[in-house]
């Protein structure tokens, strides 16, 4: 039988510079550089993965850095921001620390039970810090203070060409309506960390993906078994699913609903991704068994990354 899912696994974003992507993400937000290694499907294009210490599912965000790639554009279909959650007490320190650093900050603003600050990375990637509760441990040896550090995901928000349809397959995965704000829907699942998606039912113009959008987000199911009951269940639906691909860390597959919005369904495995050693993991390149025969040619090819100790490490 399905299991509903505890909530969201990663999301994934398309950037342009690399070396800025690390510099935002652990050197001012603070979080951890799980791992970098390349994408599956694109061997010469880096993935970086960023969360707690261990990349707990719930904690993950990550990037492909592609230095051609043209701006995204705003609009719908999208996933049109993600979320973090923060402490309460939180809110001015990351108003000043953002602001300090460059940043452009809205807010904060009062959404259903929290408060949020609005901001984007370097390539206009859409983000906010959202107060919350979490189970999340954060990076206890980064720049950030471990009393105001980003304790994984809350949620995403999502722009469908067709909201009804996005709606029903959110609750096929387990998401509940739990409550409306104006334009704003909020759907939930019963899990402890990232269990938010929001619904914004308004008019936009039609998205383009590009640097600053994100690519897709992924929901978390209990293991590989499940995965090809879900590719069932959506192959009777006539939705447009992906085979089932191993991601060596986790294997999922992808399903696009008519509304325009990609969804991973990835399984919920303890191979997160992160290094055996943490700071090993800051300087190596993983690559998967298949593509070790190719390491000096994919290392030759890719841009160059600087990966010091993050700046204004402090607990």
């Amino acid at each position: 039988m399905l299991s509903d899912t505890p909530g969201i696994h990663h999301v994934t974003g398309i950037v342009r510079d690399g070396q800025a992507n690390v510099d935002f993400y652990r050197d001012v937000l603070g979080l951890s550089l799980v791992r970098q290694t390349v994408n599956f499907n694109d061997k010469f294009t880096r993935h970086l993965f960023y969360g707690d210490r261990t990349g707990t599912p719930g904690t993950v965000l990550t990037f492909f850095p592609y230095p051609a790639e043209d701006d995204g554009r705003p609009g719908k279909p999208e996933i049109s921001a993600t979320a973090m959650v923060i402490p309460p007490e939180s809110v001015s320190y990351w108003r000043d620390r953002l602001a300090d650093h460059g940043v452009t900050v809205q807010g904060p603003v009062d959404r259903f039970d929290g408060r949020a600050l609005r901001f984007s990375d370097p390539d206009g990637t859409r983000l906010e810090l959202v107060t919350g509760e979490s189970d999340v441990s954060p990076w206890a040896d980064g720049p950030v203070p471990t009393r105001h550090a980003i304790r994984g995901i809350h949620g995403v928000t999502l722009r469908s060409t067709d909201v009804y349809v996005t709606a029903s397959v959110l609750e096929t995965l387990g998401f509940e309506l739990v409550t409306q704000a104006g334009d704003r829907v909020r759907y939930e699942t019963d899990g402890t960390r990232a269990t938010v998606v929001d619904l914004l039912d308004q008019d936009a113009e039609f998205a383009r993906e590009g640097a600053g959008s994100f690519h897709h987000v992924a929901v978390r199911v209990p293991d590989e078994e499940q995965l090809y009951e879900w590719h069932s269940l959506f192959r009777e639906r006539g939705y447009d699913v992906s085979r089932v691909k191993d991601r060596h860390f986790f294997h999922s597959l992808y399903v696009r609903d008519s509304g325009g919005i990609l969804f991973e369904l990835a399984t919920d495995t303890s191979e997160s991704g992160a290094s055996d050693d943490a700071d090993a993991g800051d300087r190596s390149l993983f690559l998967p068994p298949w593509l070790q025969e190719d390491r000096e040619m994919i290392e030759s090819q890719l841009p160059p990354l600087e990966l010091g100790p993050p700046s204004g490490t402090t607990r």
